[in-house]
């Protein structure tokens, strides 16, 4: 139902969350992470994932069902990932375009089969600055 009086809502900064764990999945300190129908895992090449942040934490639900465990994210922060090798290596040309996942702590500039991660800002000698 449509508001017909003003309304105060909640809110929070959302720089750290904690998401529920997909089943069967350790996520390393550090990791870029995705949610995968809800639940958060380290980031793969897939499509339909969505980025969420970078694990601030370990955890280990390897053993555990969808969301027996929950990882804190660090979110809406400029992070540095490892830059893909070969033809899907970014470049500085790349910089204002998209950046796709390749692994958990690993960006590319090729979208096939894999699922956005951000804006490039910057490539230096030691990674891609994503958004």
């Amino acid at each position: 139902m449509a508001l017909s009086q003003d309304r105060q809502a909640p809110s929070r900064d959302g720089l750290a969350m904690a998401f529920p764990v997909k089943a069967g999945v350790k996520i390393y300190a550090g990791a870029l992470v995705v949610l995968d129908a809800g639940y958060a895992k380290p980031g793969v090449k897939a499509d339909g994932l969505v980025f969420v942040g970078r694990a601030a934490q370990q955890v280990d639900n390897a053993g555990g069902a969808d969301g027996a465990a929950q990882v804190l994210v660090q979110r809406k922060r400029v992070f540095r990932w490892k830059n893909s090798a070969g033809g899907g290596k970014v470049a500085q040309a790349d910089v204002g375009g998209a950046a796709y996942i390749a692994d958990d702590e690993t960006v590319t500039k090729t979208a096939g089969g894999a699922s956005k991660a951000g804006t490039v800002l910057a490539v230096d000698d030691d990674g891609v600055w994503v958004e």
